[in-house]
C-alpha cells in the first residue's frame, strides 16, 4: 500500500466513531496544555528575574578591592591601575569612591543640615555607568552637586519617629531632598593656618538625588561632588582629600606619618569596573585577576540561580509529562478498540497480499495523528492561558494583595523549544500508546477475521 492510501484509510476510519476520538484527542490536548502551561511559568520567572537581575547596576559591576604586588596585597588603586581597567575590552566604565577626610559642614537656605560624609567621584564614569537617581541629573559643570535620598533625615529624629509612627500618624510627612534640586549648599571646610584654626565655605548647586538605598537601615546622606571640588577643597587644605592636619605644640606627632599633598599620586578606594554587558563580567574578571587585581562580581552566583531554575523548569516538565501519559491510556483505550471493530478490514487486507509492517503502520499513524491533533490542540490553548495569566494575575494581585507588580513581569513564557518538546513528548506518547495495538493487528487471523471472530 501506497503512503497516500494509508493516510486516506486511516482518515476513513478516524471518521467513523467521532465522538470516541473526539475524547481521546481533548484529552491529549489537555495533557499537553498543561505541560506546556506548568513549564512556562518556571521559564517566565526565569526571565522576569534574571532579566531584572543584569539589568541592575550591580550585575555588571566588579568590584576591584586590591592589587597583588611584590607578595603584598595593597587595597588601593593607582591612576595606571584605573587606565589599565578602562582599556580593557568590554569595559565601559571605571569609577571609584574616595571620602573627604573631613566632615564637611553644610547648609541650604541658611540652615544647617544634618552631618553626613563628603565623597568624590568621576561623574564621566559614572554617567557611563548608569549611576541612579530618584531626580534630577548628573553634574556637568564644576560647582554641581548630587545629594543622597537621605540627607534631611536627622538619624536621631529618624529613630524616634520610627518608634511614633504606629501611634502618630497626624504628624506631616518628612521634606524630600528633591525639593532642594537648583538651590545651592554651603560646604565649610576647615584647615589651620599658622596654628589657627580657619573654615573657608566653598558653594556648590544640587542638581541630583540618588535613588532610595533598597535597605531601609542603609541610609544615604553623603554629598557627591566631582574632581574639581575636590581639588578646591585639597587646595585650602594643602592635604590630599581635604585631610585636616592639626598643629602639635608638643612635637609629640613628629613620628606620624604626614599627610599626602595635592601634587602626591593619588590613590583611588572602592573602585569597581562596569562591563557593557553581563555575559561578559566573568571573562573580565577571570582576565584581571590573572594580572593581580583582586576582585568579586555577583554576576558569578547569576550561574547558579539558573540552575536553580533549570532544575525547576526539568521538574515541571516531568510533572507536566505525567498527565500526557495519563493521556495516553485514553489512545490506547481508542487504538485496541480500532483493532477490535476493524478486524474484518484487517483480515481482507492480509488476504490481498499487505505485509504485516503495512498494517502496523496504518494503526502507528492513525495514533500518531491524534496525538499531533491533540498536540495542537493544546498549544494552542496554552499560548491563550499564558496571555490570560500575564493580564489578569498581575490585576488580581493589585486587587488583593495591594501590591504592583512591574509592567515587564511575565509570570508565564513559551519559547518555541518548550512547545516543540511538547509536542515531540505527546506524539512519543500517543505513538508509544498505539504500538501493541498495533502489535496485535498484525497477528489477527485472516479466517477469523473474516468471519467477524477476534
Amino acid at each position: 500500500m501506497k503512503v497516500a492510501d494509508q493516510v486516506r484509510f486511516v482518515r476513513q476510519n478516524m471518521k467513523k466513531n467521532k465522538t470516541r476520538l473526539f475524547m481521546t484527542v481533548l484529552a491529549t490536548a489537555m495533557g499537553c496544555a498543561f505541560l506546556i502551561v506548568l513549564a512556562s511559568v518556571g521559564f517566565g520567572l526565569q526571565k522576569s528575574i534574571v532579566d531584572k537581575m543584569i539589568g541592575d547596576r550591580a550585575v555588571t559591576a566588579i568590584d576591584v578591592w586590591g592589587k597583588e604586588t611584590g607578595g603584598k596585597t595593597v587595597n588601593e588603586m593607582t591612576d595606571e591601575d584605573i587606565r589599565y581597567l578602562r582599556g580593557i575590552e568590554h569595559v565601559k566604565a571605571v569609577t571609584y569612591r574616595n571620602h573627604v577626610g573631613q566632615l564637611l559642614a553644610r547648609k541650604v537656605d541658611g540652615e544647617a543640615v544634618p552631618p553626613g560624609g563628603t565623597i568624590a567621584v568621576d561623574f564621566e564614569a559614572e554617567t557611563k555607568a548608569d549611576f541612579g537617581l530618584s531626580a534630577g541629573r548628573l553634574p556637568q559643570a564644576a560647582d554641581e552637586i548630587v545629594v543622597g535620598y537621605n540627607i534631611r533625615e536627622n538619624p536621631e529624629q529618624a529613630e524616634s519617629g520610627n518608634e511614633a509612627a504606629s501611634t502618630d500618624r497626624s504628624k506631616p510627612k518628612q521634606s524630600s531632598a528633591k525639593d532642594w534640586i537648583g538651590k545651592k549648599m554651603e560646604l565649610t571646610v576647615t584647615h589651620y593656618a599658622n596654628g589657627v584654626e580657619q573654615r573657608t565655605p566653598i558653594s556648590a548647586t544640587i542638581v541630583g538625588v540618588t535613588k532610595e538605598p533598597t535597605r531601609e537601615w542603609n541610609k544615604d546622606n553623603s554629598v557627591y561632588i566631582g574632581e574639581p571640588l575636590l581639588q578646591r577643597i585639597e587646595a585650602i587644605t594643602g592635604t590630599q582629600l581635604g585631610v585636616v592636619v592639626k598643629p602639635d605644640p608638643s612635637g609629640e606627632a613628629a613620628n606620624v606619618p604626614k599627610p599626602k599633598s595635592p601634587n602626591d599620586p593619588r590613590t583611588y578606594r572602592q573602585v569597581q569596573a562596569f562591563a557593557d554587558n553581563a555575559q561578559y563580567v566573568k571573562g573580565i574578571g577571570e582576565q584581571i585577576r590573572s594580572n593581580g587585581y583582586l576582585n568579586h562580581s555577583i554576576a558569578n552566583e547569576l550561574k547558579q540561580v539558573n540552575m536553580v531554575f533549570l532544575i525547576m523548569k526539568i521538574g515541571l516538565v516531568f510533572v507536566g509529562t505525567i498527565a500526557v501519559l495519563i493521556a495516553s491510556i485514553g489512545i490506547f483505550n481508542t487504538m485496541t478498540m480500532a483493532v477490535t471493530e476493524r478486524a474484518q478490514d484487517i483480515g481482507i487486507m492480509k488476504a490481498i497480499g499487505a505485509h504485516p509492517s503495512a498494517i502496523r503502520r496504518i494503526f502507528l499513524l492513525e495514533s500518531g495523528m491524534i496525538g499531533l491533533i491533540g498536540a495542537a490542540i493544546g498549544i494552542l490553548v496554552s499560548y491563550a492561558l499564558s496571555f490570560a495569566v500575564n493580564k489578569t494575575l498581575p490585576l488580581l494581585i493589585h486587587s488583593f494583595l495591594e501590591e504592583q507588580v512591574p509592567a515587564d513581569f511575565r509570570f508565564s513564557l513559551i519559547p518555541p523549544l518548550l512547545t516543540a518538546l511538547a509536542a515531540v513528548i505527546s506524539l512519543a506518547v500517543a505513538v508509544m500508546s498505539g504500538a501493541r495495538p498495533a502489535k496485535r493487528a498484525t497477528k489477527v487471523d485472516v479466517l477469523r477475521a473474516l468471519r467477524r471472530d477476534v
